[in-house]
């Protein structure tokens, strides 16, 4: 089963995340951008996630909405920044609880060989602290069960072309 690693080096405002996928850019690409399979995949399978917004061009804002069995919600939003299908997605990411404004920078690459397909995300953080504080809690763990959806998902679609 593939791995996902995590670059986080001392004193780094950023973390580096990359996982293959044994499927090819096209179809990552779609799976990882397509609003009726995002809940399918993204964060942790205890939590329900609702697209509420989701403009894939240049200047497009995005909003999911997790829920979890308690019906407390956690927000998420940003912009995107580059959409260059199926290779590359920059956009703006923040968390709507936390009390202050921090937003971090994702590049979302893309890139296959052989039929296996490339993750690398880098996400850079606005601080250090902030890369620390969300590296304590949990981000790599969260990022990883996304992963592990995905991959998942990534193999029933390939069954179902």
């Amino acid at each position: 089963m593939p791995k996902t690693q995590f670059i986080v080096e001392p004193g780094a405002q950023q973390v580096v995340m990359t996982r293959d996928f044994n499927a090819p850019r096209e179809l990552v690409f779609r799976v990882l951008t397509d609003p009726e399979l995002i809940g399918k995949w993204w964060g942790p399978s205890d939590l329900t996630t609702d697209i509420q917004q989701m403009e894939m061009r240049e200047g497009g804002a995005w909003r999911f909405v997790q829920r979890d069995k308690d019906g407390n919600d956690f927000a998420f939003h940003g912009i995107y920044h580059v959409v260059d299908a199926p290779r590359q997605v920059v956009q703006t990411f923040e968390f709507d609880g936390l009390p202050e404004r921090h937003v971090l920078l994702e590049t979302l690459d893309l890139d296959e060989k052989n039929g296996v397909t490339t993750l690398t995300q880098t996400s850079v953080y606005q601080s250090v602290a902030d890369r620390d504080g969300m590296v304590a809690m949990g981000m790599e763990s969260g990022a990883t069960e996304s992963l592990e959806r995905l991959d998942a998902l990534l193999q029933s679609q390939r069954v179902d072309s």
